[in-house]
């Protein structure tokens, strides 16, 4: 199994349709001991969605903007670490749907400390617990080379994610700790159905992926992450691995 005696901490499962969950999934099947993390009232959401997994995880208390939560991440998780999931964003929603030119700056702000500063922050927190390396993945909406319909200043939230990847990679190198991301296409998750106009994508990625794509089917995404968060990409960091059926390489 890919992922055996490995422990790996997964943010961001709400649902058992969000990606997160398909991550989790994957990787218990792959033999891995998996620690979920929420807070507040997404917690109620994450432990009826952990109660779907194969087996009952821990979760572990963690908002990614709260220094005192991050503060004590080493002594709330325990022990080591060998790969970390990030699929955590949010933008206010002055900050989508064709609010680009209006959106306030607080809320901006919010936009991209959740969207991309906490994807540093995150690993800063578990860096400590992976003193042999390991392997620090994000999920991903390709954001580096054109602007979307709708997703305003998400998506500038995003191509920040990808820099920061990059500037971790370099950073964390040294200690062994690959940092990569998966750029999925359009999953049809409780955070998609926030972002007004999400249909659009939907549309044309049925009819521009060669591979084809199901919004519904996050297995594929799953398997990209638990293969990046296994050892088969020993010499692989600061990379952005796109599963999307192809779509990203095909000319409006």
């Amino acid at each position: 199994m890919l992922l055996a005696e490995k422990r790996i901490l997964v943010t961001g499962v709400l649902n058992d349709a969000s990606m997160a969950f398909g991550v989790a999934k994957r990787a218990q099947e792959e033999g891995a001991e998996v620690i979920l993390t929420s807070f507040g009232r997404a917690m109620s959401l994450t432990e009826r969605a952990a109660r779907r997994l194969p087996q009952l995880p821990e979760i572990a208390e963690l908002d990614v903007t709260n220094q005192e939560h991050l503060d004590r991440l080493v002594d709330t998780v325990g022990g080591s670490l060998d790969g970390v999931l990030h699929a955590i964003a949010f933008a206010p929603e002055s900050c989508l749907g064709g609010g680009f030119l209006t959106a306030p700056w607080n809320d901006v702000a919010v936009a991209l400390q959740i969207g991309a500063y906490s994807l540093k922050a995150l690993a800063v927190a578990c860096r400590p617990m992976m003193p042999g390396g390991g392997s620090i993945v994000g999920l991903d909406f390709d954001n580096s080379r054109v602007a979307w319909p709708v997703y305003d200043w998400m998506g500038v939230a995003k191509a920040a994610f990808e820099s920061t990847a990059r500037y971790l990679a370099r950073d964390l190198g040294p200690d062994n700790i690959r940092v990569n991301l998966v750029a999925a296409g359009p999953i049809r998750t409780i955070a998609a159905r926030s972002i007004p106009g999400f249909e659009q994508f939907e549309e044309v990625w049925a009819a521009r992926a060669p591979l084809g794509w199901n919004v519904k089917d996050a297995s594929a995404v799953a398997s990209a992450a638990v293969a990046l968060l296994s050892d088969l990409f020993p010499a692989t960091t600061g990379d952005v691995i796109h599963v999307d059926g192809g779509y990203h390489a095909i000319g409006a």
